[in-house]
């Protein structure tokens, strides 16, 4: 089975090579689950100074990345049959869970393209299929969200996680927050676990952790919940037909 590629075209390569050696997600990339390609623009400029931005047509703050390396990393990419590629902006659609799944389920190939500086040049936006934002808030850089969305989509892929059932349960996969979760010791500086998560009832803890889940997201995230009961009245919907 052929690996999932990662492509990532950044001016400061260098901040990735810490994926490679992080926990599972290294471990995924050692065991060929995923592969991490990186791309600087440096590399295909044309000029002594190996110049990547630009002052800005009709004048500004700051300087513009320059369409020609972007574009030139871009086409040096060897493309597969199912590529999605993202464009990270504070402009993009905010990230959430259902993204990395449907990329990690859907695709077979993720390129990302990484901003620097006071923007880039509007026609590198044709590039991208998608363009994402971590948060309504602007970084110094692409690459942080980049790694996000790697982290995000690696530990999804079959094979990463010993527990491929544990990522059903956790928080945002159906619009609910996990519930609390305990280990031992079962008393600690006057917190308790809660007797039910201790009486080796099955499912008195299912449905316990259900309305947990249920009733921290309301308070928590009532967008989320919102959502998913959305979702609730549509499946019911279709049962009742």
């Amino acid at each position: 089975m052929e690996p999932y590629c990662l492509d990532v075209v950044t001016l400061v390569p260098q901040v990735f090579d810490s994926l490679r050696s992080l926990g599972v997600i290294g471990r995924a990339f050692s065991s060929r689950i995923a592969e991490l390609n990186v791309y600087n623009p440096r590399d295909f400029t044309k000029d002594t100074y190996r110049k990547v931005d630009d002052e800005p047509y009709g004048g500004g703050v700051g300087m513009v990345l320059k369409p020609e390396p972007i574009f030139a990393a871009f086409d040096s990419i060897s493309i597969k049959s199912r590529t999605r590629t993202l464009l990270m902006t504070p402009q993009g659609k905010p990230l959430d869970q259902g993204d990395l799944l449907r990329w990690s389920k859907e695709h077979d190939q993720l390129i990302l393209l990484c901003g620097q500086y006071e923007g880039f040049d509007e026609r590198i936006r044709t590039l991208a299929d998608e363009e994402v934002s971590i948060g309504d808030f602007v970084l110094t850089g692409g690459e942080l969200p980049a790694m996000v969305i790697i982290n995000g989509v690696v530990r999804l892929l079959q094979g990463t996680l010993g527990a491929q059932e544990s990522i059903l349960d956790e928080s945002h996969s159906e619009f609910l927050l996990e519930h609390p979760q305990y280990t031992r010791p079962a008393f600690f500086r006057g917190m308790e676990v809660p007797e039910i998560l201790r009486s080796g009832d099955h499912g008195a803890i299912a449905q316990w952790r259900a309305e947990q889940s249920k009733n921290r997201t309301k308070t928590r995230r009532l967008d989320l919940y919102s959502r998913w009961l959305e979702k609730e009245s549509s499946s019911q919907e279709k049962k009742d037909k």
